[in-house]
């Protein structure tokens, strides 16, 4: 038995979740945002779940204004029995909610109630989480606060960035999605509210976010540098230019030095201290350039014991 589905969706971590619905369903349509100016061109580019749905036969619509009325009419007249979501990136009033007769279904990249909003994967790594995971949740009109339906659990990587913890969320998504919709089909979809009480909340990263101040701790500036991956980028200056961190590790060892002085400096990491332990840089990359591993880096710019990385102001 098959289910009619529209999707909605825009991110490249939502692709999973359509892929894995076509396999057994139909797809109606694929709903997602407008193509919007990327890179240094500011070219419109589709969203990448776009780009997927063109490439598999699906139709695809970008409504501009979503609450006018217009749109309300096609998705009923697409008669979903479900609709299915994932990092949409925009809010649903309740005219749309309640269009299809199964309701909605929406994948969020954590472990609810824990990291509401729109970041929630580089939201746990800049909190330093060790583990985090995928809901399967209803959608109501209070972001991110419907019951849960499926949860499972993600263990984070000591040194994972935002973009490879994504890929994993991805997938699991995909999975966790699929096996939520056969149980709908089934009669055997279970459903329990969240603990309200205990939410927690992310928000949107901006470019700022990626500045780095030396004077914080080793772990949290680690912990920036990879929930920044790949964007915002964490960066800093280093003799006058802008130098942009990729991965790291750290250690809370003490020094003396000051925040932001290279204690030492090899192909196994640039050790940089900072204002409690030790931050060891290992892949790098000049504004405009090609990322490096460390031992590159060093190549064409040695760096030395006592050179000083700047910050941004």
């Amino acid at each position: 038995m098959t289910m009619r589905i529209v999707f909605f969706g825009t991110a490249e971590i939502a692709v999973p979740c359509l892929a894995s619905l076509c396999t057994a369903h139909e797809i109606a349509a694929v709903v997602t945002q407008p193509d919007r100016p990327k890179g240094r061109s500011k070219k419109p580019e589709p969203p990448e779940v776009k780009v997927w749905a063109l490439e598999h036969g699906l139709e695809v619509v970008q409504p501009e204004k979503l609450n006018d009325g217009n749109f309300e009419r096609w998705l009923r007249e697409k008669k979903p029995e479900l609709c299915a979501l994932a990092a949409y990136g925009r809010l649903l009033k309740q005219p749309i909610l309640d269009v299809p007769l199964r309701g909605w279904l929406n994948m969020h990249p954590s472990l609810l109630p824990r990291w509401r909003g729109p970041s929630p994967v580089q939201t746990a790594l800049l909190a330093g989480d060790d583990v985090t995971g995928v809901t399967i949740m209803r959608i109501t009109l209070e972001m991110d606060a419907g019951n849960i339906v499926l949860q499972e659990k993600l263990p984070v990587g000591r040194t994972e960035t935002a973009g490879e913890l994504s890929r994993r969320a991805a997938d699991l998504g995909g999975r966790l999605m699929a096996q939520a919709v056969a149980q709908m089909e089934t009669g055997k979809l279970t459903e329990y509210p969240q603990e309200h009480d205990q939410a927690t909340f992310s928000r949107m990263l901006q470019k700022e976010d990626g500045i780095i101040r030396w004077d914080r701790e080793a772990a949290s500036i680690h912990n920036q540098i990879r929930a920044c991956n790949p964007w915002p980028v964490a960066h800093c200056l280093f003799r006058d230019r802008m130098l942009r961190l990729l991965r790291s590790d750290y250690s809370e060892k003490s020094h003396s030095a000051l925040p932001g002085t290279v204690i030492q400096a090899d192909r196994q990491g640039i050790v940089v201290a900072t204002g409690k332990g030790c931050l060891t840089i290992t892949e790098l990359q000049w504004a405009g350039k090609n990322p490096l591993a460390v031992d590159a880096f060093l190549r064409g710019a040695p760096v030395r014991p006592g050179d000083c990385f700047q910050e941004v102001t």
